[in-house]
């Protein structure tokens, strides 16, 4: 028997065709809900830490998944008694009706597929109820266990707007609550209203069967009889905050000053506030931890030996390179997750929109491209909103010109070793660069390939300003820095690996592991390809071998130069900086500035890393992906030596 109708008996293990071996748990929930409902923070406070992201299997569509464990009013806090609830947060929905692939997914796998989930928990905008029923209405049209949650009550209340759950529920025939995900209230009534809907009946559908061309009059009508006994509004002809505030953040030309003056202030304060800090690991990393290494060496007889040099201008040199940069990402991601929680970031979505969006670029790609300055590839799978396969295609083949935060460490060593107190200045050049290369990209693409698609506008909804509460700054803060850091235990120690492998290996004689980096394998391979990018000015194989590496993933550029200028006597240290800087000097023939902008335009916009180039191929197919490959090189190529060539005359 299906455990759709077991009645109280759900409380029990089970197993499910669609969700077995995806999630595991007493009970399966699905969250659903519209964009910036607080659908994910909602998901993510549930289940804390315990959170996985995959592509369903069979499908290209990228979902969280995690465990909540919680024990239930009336049980004791033992083990044995904790109720462990298998969560899916699926992709945004104002509709079960969409064509984009996210919201068909989010269809099917609520609605089409039996058994479906246990129980459906709909988030829904206390402050634009209206918008959220209709995802509700659709819903209650099935036969499905459900639990409404109301988010964003203060913000209605601000505007005057009162839901008076217990009505709600009466009318809608499913449990209703208050929940604020951001500061933790109301997931008692949740989980209390959560286990009450599972141990009670099968709901029955709430219409009776209509033709389609009457569906929709239906759904707007029972909407309106819900918002008239169900919600009060005491002050509707007030002009909200958010707007007034809007005036000014989204005018035409005063909205992109200040959205350009924000991100220059990013910048600005990430490179100064992080710099001690990121000098304190440096020394560390150099001294103290390099020193240990060599003591422990000598102390079980392996000093002076390949094990030591592995060690030391390997492993130390190269991840403790990168990890000096973890202070600087930290305070990265706590300003972008306070702008983030702000709302502000949704604005900067709409101003990207009216800057680009003239040059005829479609409207509705801007979301995923302004994901793509934090990660290529969840960029790319938020390409899957976008309706039209040709305008999913384009943008996949713009993301990867956009400045992700893996490339930020590199333009901040960079822009610290060159441009001193102006580091925050040249970054955000940089943002500005990586801009105009997805314009230009845009419209050379949009005249030749594609010059049938049309532009369609954008359509979001803007969450109203708020004041970003800690504990949610610091979880956003936390999984991007988790991130990056797993990257740095993970990839970026095999790249090490490989990196000192080829260091270690003597072309012109030598024991391995005891030789020179100019006269390995890394080196002469090196030298080989190192005279193609002399027109660029860095023509070096220490910087060319760097550029290979970062191929691999972009952090990794930073624990190159790290290997490859090891220090192997600490009593003859010369800063990594001042190494990069004889490169440059030497390969530009005395342009170094010329030199470092060419290679940071470059290194902007050749082939992305090879976890990018994967979720490419995810999307699109080899060919395409082999296409963006061509695109990314040739536009590299001819801007960087075009830079170089022009700003050799000027600085």
């Amino acid at each position: 028997m299906s455990k759709q109708n077991q009645g109280a008996q759900i409380l029990t293990p089970s197993c499910h065709q669609t969700y077995d071996n995806v999630v595991d748990g007493d009970a399966v929930i699905a969250i659903v809900g519209a964009p910036n409902v607080g659908k994910s923070t909602l998901f993510n406070e549930l289940t804390g830490s315990r959170v996985t992201m995959g592509n369903w299997p069979g499908t290209t569509v990228e979902v969280a998944r995690g465990l909540w464990r919680h024990h239930p009013r009336g049980t004791s806090k033992k083990e044995c008694d904790q109720f462990k609830v298998a969560m899916v947060d699926l992709p945004g929905a104002y509709s079960l009706s969409s064509a984009s692939p996210d919201e068909e997914f989010t269809r099917t796998m609520v609605v089409e597929e039996i058994p479906g989930p246990d129980l459906t928990l709909v988030v829904v905008d206390a402050a634009h109820l209206a918008r959220s029923l209709y995802l509700v209405s659709e819903l209650r049209e099935e036969s499905r266990r459900m639990v409404v949650a109301v988010t964003m009550v203060d913000v209605a209340e601000r505007h005057g707007i009162q839901v008076h759950t217990k009505t709600l529920s009466k009318v809608l025939g499913v449990p209703v609550v208050k929940v604020d995900p951001r500061r933790r209230k109301g997931f008692d009534e949740l989980t209390e209203a959560i286990h009450e809907a599972l141990e009670a009946p099968m709901p029955e559908p709430r219409i009776r069967m209509l033709a389609i061309e009457e569906e929709e009059d239906e759904r707007f009508g029972w909407i309106a009889e819900i918002l008239d006994c169900s919600m009060t509004e005491t002050s509707s002809d007030i002009q909200r905050f958010s707007d007034k505030v809007d005036r000014f953040i989204l005018a035409p030309f005063l909205g992109p000053l200040i959205f350009l003056g924000v991100m220059w202030l990013v910048f600005q304060l990430t490179t100064t506030v992080a710099a001690p800090l990121q000098d304190f690991l440096g020394d560390l990393f150099a001294g103290p931890v390099s020193e240990g290494a060599i003591w422990l060496t000598e102390l079980v007889g392996l000093g002076g030996t390949w094990v030591e040099g592995f060690l030391v201008n390997g492993l130390i040199s190269g991840v403790g390179m990168l990890l000096t940069f973890a202070p600087l990402m930290t305070l990265m991601f706590i300003l972008l997750a306070l702008l983030e929680d702000s709302g502000y970031l949704a604005r900067a979505a709409v101003l990207t929109d009216r800057m680009m969006g003239v040059l005829g670029l479609p409207g509705q790609a801007f979301l995923p491209l302004v994901v793509g300055f934090g990660c290529n590839v969840p960029a790319i799978a938020a390409t899957r909103v976008l309706s039209s396969p040709r305008q999913r295609l384009l943008t996949v083949m713009l993301i990867p010109f956009t400045a992700c935060t893996a490339r930020l460490t590199v333009f901040v060593m960079l822009g610290t070793v060159f441009f001193g107190k102006w580091a925050g200045t040249a970054v955000f050049a940089m943002y500005l660069v990586s801009i105009l290369l997805v314009v230009i990209g845009g419209l050379a693409l949009r005249g030749t390939l594609w010059r049938a698609m049309a532009s369609e506008p954008l359509v979001i909804d803007l969450p109203p300003y708020q004041v970003p509460t800690l504990r949610l700054t610091w979880s956003m803060t936390w999984v991007r820095l988790r991130g990056f850091l797993e990257t740095a235990g993970g990839i970026i120690v095999v790249a090490v690996i490989l990196v000192w492998l080829f260091q270690a290996i003597p072309v012109n004689g030598g024991t391995f592991g005891q030789i020179e980096v100019a006269d390995s394998l890394y080196a002469w391979l090196a030298m080989g390809v190192a005279p193609i990018f002399a027109p660029a000015g860095f023509g070096s194989w220490e910087t060319v071998s760097a550029l290979v590496v970062g191929f691999v993933a972009k952090e990794a550029v930073i624990s190159s130069w790290g290997q490859t200028y090891g220090i192997a006597n600490l009593e003859d240290f010369t800063s990594l900086g001042d190494h990069i800087q004889t490169a440059f000097y030497i390969s530009s023939g005395g342009h170094t500035l010329a030199a470092v902008v060419a290679f940071m335009i470059y290194f902007l916009a050749y082939t992305p890393c090879v976890a990018t180039l994967a979720a490419q191929v995810r999307e699109v197919g080899w060919k395409w992906t082999g296409f963006g490959i061509i695109l990314q090189i040739g536009t590299a190529t001819v801007a960087s030596i075009v830079a170089f060539q022009i700003l050799r005359l000027v600085l």
